[in-house]
């Protein structure tokens, strides 16, 4: 057997599996994964523990837009209007700086994630993987039949038998693809609007109805045709994963030095004299390439198209079940526990995203702690600059908006923190309702003898049950000083 790896040709790197040499799509048929008794009984069974994080995953995401934290949708991404609600804590426009660095701080935990354990986001919770391995895939196998069938139904006329098959099977694409955009719409504009949207007459939501019918079709091309090609070719993860991985970064990763040199089993062959052959534990039955969702061969070491989904380990270790040799030629492991053993290190460059995490988590978390419930931004009314009142006053005229943050009705006043006179707005208190934002006019008046120049400075305290949660600065336009005397 081997000790080092043998010189492999390279030209699978210069090329896409799913594409031939003229351009032309190969489609790709992988074979249904083993599961329960047919996989390997001594191994763990990755598809089936797919399986249950699947099932968990589609239940939370479905369910996601219905619910409630305090109120607000556990999840809300609503672009449109500058409004999120993320773990039920609602995110406004003046919180977009606070929206950003969860998505950095998100950014680099999954960085640090990848370094560590390659891309096993894709494989495993990806909502992409999710829905088209583990939703689509399984009622092509039901109503197609495996891989095998799949390619001769393809391959046959259109007779009754195809016909029905794949009318049926497009069918319930499409009713899903319905689903999943209304899901995705759901998570935008909320489940009170969506139920309203659905409610009411479709000739009063035309543009909602618009795009819910786009992105219908947009699903089902992905799901029925695309597939795999949005990880390939769309999605950049895939790109930078060659950059984030080293040969540190656990992955799923051929046995090459027990493997090699791969040859088919002779009937009656033993092991044993397999090995005096020099050939090693892999037989090239070549199920590894059949199972992969993405058509590559794993023996030919990690490939930017791998998502990590573990059928391939799965399917070797059955086989290695049958021959009776233990499991794990293909197994997650790092080029360095393969060849010399070692165990996952703690790496500077792991290292360093690990720091990199733990201050954007500890700022996000003090600037979360000092975040407002109610919060108000004032700005000078526009083409105003200062009026001159019979009593020698000075007034200038501001645009407040207040936004209440939180489920309850709040009451709002203004008051003049550090300069002798008055702050006026239409009524005694400014009414907030829940979830919404208000927007009143404030005449501030200052006596002469506040002035300190053309332009004063000077703050205003937002009052909330008669306590100031929030002061603004701002500056007081006033008449040049022998105008004013």
């Amino acid at each position: 057997m081997n000790t080092d790896r043998p010189p492999e040709p390279e030209s699978f790197r210069d090329s896409i599996p799913t594409v031939d040499a003229a351009g032309k799509r190969i489609w790709i048929y992988p074979k249904k994964p083993l599961t329960g008794k047919r996989a390997s009984p001594d191994a763990v069974n990755f598809y089936q523990y797919r399986n249950w994080l699947s099932w968990f995953l589609l239940v939370f995401l479905f369910a996601g837009p219905f619910i409630r934290i305090n109120g607000n949708p556990i999840l809300m991404m609503n672009i449109v209007e500058r409004k999120f609600s993320i773990l039920g804590v609602m995110f406004w426009p003046q919180d977009l700086h606070l929206v950003a660095l969860m998505m950095i701080t998100g950014m680099v935990m999954l960085v640090l994630f990848t370094a560590v354990f390659g891309r096993i986001w894709c494989g495993w919770v990806c909502p992409q993987t999710v829905l088209m391995e583990l939703l689509f895939r399984k009622i092509e196998y039901a109503i197609e039949g495996d891989a095998a069938e799949q390619k001769r139904l393809d391959e046959q006329d259109w007779d009754p038998e195809k016909i029905r098959k794949k009318s049926l099977k497009h069918g319930i694409f499409l009713l899903l693809s319905f689903l999943i955009s209304n899901l995705l719409l759901a998570y935008v504009i909320g489940s009170d609007a969506l139920i309203e949207l659905i409610t009411d007459p479709p000739q009063h939501h035309i543009k909602g109805l618009t795009a819910m019918v786009l992105f219908t079709f947009m699903f089902y091309k992905l799901f029925a045709r695309f597939r795999e090609q949005a990880c390939t070719f769309i999605c950049p993860y895939g790109r930078f994963q060659s950059v984030l991985l080293d040969p540190n970064s656990i992955v799923v990763a051929y046995d090459y030095l027990r493997g090699e040199n791969r040859g088919r089993k002779k009937r009656g062959q033993s092991m044993d004299d397999r090995k005096l052959e020099g050939l090693g534990d892999c037989v090239d039955c070549n199920l590894c390439v059949a199972v992969c969702p993405t058509g590559i061969d794993i023996r030919n070491g990690t490939q930017m198209e791998c998502v990590n989904c573990a059928v391939c380990i799965d399917a070797c270790n059955s086989v290695m079940n049958r021959l009776k040799l233990p499991s794990g030629l293909i197994r997650y492991a790092s080029e360095n526990n393969i060849k010399n053993g070692e165990k996952l290190r703690f790496t500077p460059r792991i290292g360093f995203y690990t720091a990199l995490l733990t201050v954007l988590v500890l700022v996000l978390s003090i600037l979360l702690a000092q975040r407002t419930s109610i919060e108000t931004d004032i700005l000078r009314l526009r083409g105003t600059l200062y009026q001159t009142q019979p009593d020698g006053e000075i007034t200038n005229l501001f645009q407040a908006r207040v936004t209440n943050k939180t489920q309850t009705l709040k009451q709002a006043s203004f008051t003049l923190l550090d300069k002798k006179g008055s702050v006026r707005f239409a009524g005694d208190l400014l009414d907030l309702p829940p979830l919404k934002d208000e927007e009143t006019i404030l005449i501030v008046s200052l006596k002469p003898s506040e002035f300190e120049g053309e332009q004063t400075p000077f703050r205003i305290g937002l009052e909330i049950d008669g306590e100031t949660i929030q002061e603004v600065n701002l500056s007081f336009l006033s008449p040049p000083p022998e105008q004013g005397k």
